[in-house]
């Protein structure tokens, strides 16, 4: 809920729906990566560079890419040193 509040100034400038609706799918893959314990910046950086061709992809890449996943917590954890 912080992280809306500190944002919510921004949100002033959302110019169109599909910009308030990405801003909100970023927010809630922020925000349940922390609550997984993941490094959210490299959580972030790993599912937008996976899903740039996730349709030539079996619908298994989803599953991976869920921030619970046992691969995002090998690659992206915060006690697994990738900070």
């Amino acid at each position: 809920m912080k992280s809306y509040v500190m944002g919510r100034k921004n949100f002033l400038f959302h110019d169109t729906v599909k910009g308030a609706k990405a801003s909100a799918v970023v927010y809630t893959l922020a925000e349940t990566a922390k609550a997984n314990g993941l490094n959210i910046r490299l959580y972030l950086e790993t599912v937008m560079t996976k899903m740039l061709d996730y349709k030539n992809k079996p619908d298994s890449i989803l599953e991976e890419l869920m921030p619970w996943s046992e691969a995002m917590q090998k690659s992206c954890g915060l006690n697994n040193g990738t900070i």
